[in-house]
């Protein structure tokens, strides 16, 4: 019996070495559902909430754990190297801030009991303050549509106007170089 397990000692090994010198990882293969995790992750640097999304049971003790995996932070760091912050990205916030849906909001104001599984679960984007008062009503205060609508267009003027003058100044090299040649 003892033989059996050599044997099968050195078949891993084996294994292992021929997969180093092909160049292969021996990282585990990560699943679909932490690839989502690390995705979440990557877009609101929050390890619970990234487990609750991703579908986790226990989602505070699932994050710990998915954040200390090698594997796990180097597909983080992947993504993120991928994505950078940009306009584009920032004005998607704001969108969301300025069209976004209140229903959720709505059904926690008018819920009488609401368990943290279901919150969990709520998109609650555009709350910026959620109050209990002393008689026990609750109140939810909003971030400004208005302001957030002001910031979009801030953005989408500065891109027109970074896509025009970069335009312009084209046209002002093009039109330089045609004179430029007209006097060699």
């Amino acid at each position: 019996m003892g033989g059996a397990a050599t044997n099968l000692h050195i078949s891993f090994r084996q294994k292992q070495s021929s997969q180093l010198q092909k160049g292969e990882s021996l990282i585990k293969e990560l699943t679909s559902k932490e690839k989502l995790f690390c995705t979440y992750y990557c877009l609101n640097r929050n390890g619970r909430e990234s487990a609750v999304k991703s579908g986790y049971m226990f989602p505070e003790k699932s994050a710990i754990k998915l954040l200390r995996r090698r594997e796990i932070t180097e597909e983080i760091a992947r993504i993120d190297k991928q994505r950078e912050a940009t306009q584009k990205d920032i004005a998607i916030g704001y969108q969301r801030l300025a069209f976004g849906c209140i229903s959720d909001a709505v059904c926690l104001l008018f819920s009488d009991e609401v368990t943290p599984e279901e919150i969990e679960k709520m998109d609650l984007f555009n709350i910026s303050e959620i109050k209990r008062k002393k008689g026990g009503d609750i109140e939810i205060k909003f971030f400004d549509r208005l302001k957030a609508l002001e910031k979009l267009e801030d953005i989408w003027s500065t891109h027109r106007d970074d896509e025009e003058s970069s335009l312009f100044s084209a046209i002002e090299k093009g039109a330089k170089a045609l004179k430029d040649d007209d006097y060699e």
